[in-house]
């Protein structure tokens, strides 16, 4: 399911922690989806297991994920609250500004990127 690169510069907690939030952006990890447990996943990914409880740990302090005690880790249902759909919003367009500018940098225009984007969903 996550993929983690040894050889890469990025933290390997970093690599994962991107990893799940990918895999919950594109829909491979729906809400209410059950995670591997902490020790399935280390194994699975060759990794120590405090990285993974770590990365965790990371995402249910930022809501995206939810430890139910005895059950496991989830993704969690968001609360539809204006403020948290107003928080979200903020954070998109402070990341879709980031990556237009690293897009730009680049050489990239705004055509091409979304061109792309566009044939990337349809291959989902």
């Amino acid at each position: 399911m996550f993929e983690i690169n040894a050889k890469d510069p990025m933290p390997l907690y970093a690599q994962l922690e991107s990893a799940v939030r990918l895999a919950i952006a594109s829909g491979n990890l729906r809400t209410g989806e059950q995670l591997p447990t902490v020790r399935q996943l280390a194994v699975q990914l060759r990794i120590n297991a405090n990285t993974v409880a770590k990365v965790y740990a990371s995402l249910e302090d930022d809501g995206v994920l939810e430890t139910r005690r005895g059950v496991g880790t989830f993704v969690r249902l968001r609360d539809a609250g204006a403020a948290i759909r107003k928080d979200e919003n903020q954070r998109l367009t402070d990341f879709v500004n980031r990556f237009l500018i690293d897009g730009s940098k680049l050489g990239f225009t705004v055509d091409q990127i979304l061109e792309h984007l566009i044939e990337r969903s349809k291959r989902r």
